[in-house]
């Protein structure tokens, strides 16, 4: 496919800079700024981009999300011991959007970059799923962060946005090992229940699983050595695997099976307290979720509900008021309910 060409930061602010007279649906507060401990490393303002100091965070921005993506950018800052040495690379479908001069109101300090994501080139590739939120080609941007991000970034964090921290970043960056893909593992899950019965009895597709301790782990926070993916071209292995689901449906989970075909029992394990995940719950049936057992760096709510949906709606899950604190939108509903 066509490489998607980033936009620097100075176009960035140009095109922000033209955005007049739009109407929002949600309004934002400005986030206070955060500054760098004393023991932190200057990074220049011009070539920020390239300075090995820096620690680049990836997430795509979207309207349905939008609210959860402030919250995270907001709790990364306040939880980082060196918040001015983190770049943030936001992946938009299509074109840039009204939530660009969002971020840029609320986050007038941000060090970050935007990217186009033409989700035509990846429409092509995708099969409905068991939830249509997990059909979006957003969804699948990350298997692309190779291609839209510049060469000389070797290394990426990537969160969705429905995440909050309680942590240095710095630390998580720090866990990345010598593996494509660094993130917290789980080898207690019923890895089968990810592909269906055709894909198992299929011994030319299963068997590709063979030598392999493969574990689920969940790629809404994943640590990236792009300079590995590149050399061994998983975004073209990634699209293979999408290429036989068309025609064979060996999956029914959106773009996390085909992540797991190629990198489960092959990435650098991380610790569990970077990802407590799950904590959204069943929306559809009000079912809470509790925190996994151990410490908490990294609180994850994938699943159906989200924290600002339940609180607004005047029904939170006990954890959700962890989320609350850094909501930026002006004027919730929970706060009057």
């Amino acid at each position: 496919m066509n490489k998607p060409k980033p936009n620097t930061l100075i176009q960035t602010l140009l095109l922000l800079s033209c955005i007049t007279s739009t109407s929002f649906s949600q309004q934002f507060q400005e986030a206070p700024e955060f500054y760098n401990s004393l023991d932190c490393p200057s990074i220049s303002t011009v070539d920020f981009l390239s300075s090995d100091d820096a620690i680049h965070i990836a997430m795509t921005l979207d309207s349905t999300y939008i609210r959860g993506t402030m919250a995270a950018i907001l709790s990364i800052l306040q939880h980082s011991t060196c918040p001015q040495n983190l770049i943030f690379h936001f992946i938009f479908a299509n074109s840039p959007n009204e939530n660009s001069s969002l971020l840029q109101s609320s986050f007038p300090y941000l060090k970050f970059q935007i990217y186009t994501f033409d989700p035509t080139s990846i429409s092509k590739l995708i099969s409905t799923s068991i939830r249509s939120a997990l059909d979006s080609p957003l969804n699948y941007a990350r298997n692309y962060l190779p291609d839209l991000l510049p060469f000389h970034i070797r290394k990426v964090i990537y969160l969705d946005s429905d995440v909050i921290l309680v942590d240095d970043i710095s630390k998580l960056a720090a866990a990345a090992g010598g593996s494509v893909v660094a993130a917290p593992e789980y080898c207690d899950a019923n890895f089968s229940s990810y592909f269906t019965r055709r894909f198992w009895s299929n011994p030319s597709l299963s068997l590709t699983f063979v030598n392999r301790k493969a574990c689920y782990f969940n790629t809404g926070v994943m640590v990236i050595d792009l300079e590995r993916w590149r050399e061994g071209n998983y975004t073209k292995t990634i699209e293979k695997w999408m290429e036989i689901q068309k025609r064979m449906r060996i999956y029914e989970l959106g773009s996390l099976p085909p992540f797991l075909l190629v990198f489960a029992g092959r990435i650098t394990p991380v610790d569990h307290r970077w990802n407590q995940h799950g904590l959204g719950g069943d929306n559809l049936n009000g079912n809470c979720r509790d925190l996994h057992s151990g410490p908490v760096s990294l609180l994850h709510w994938s699943g159906k509900g989200k924290p600002w949906v339940r609180l607004d709606e005047g029904r939170p899950c006990p954890l959700d008021e962890l989320w609350a604190p850094y909501d930026l939108v002006k004027d919730p509903f929970w706060v009057d309910s």
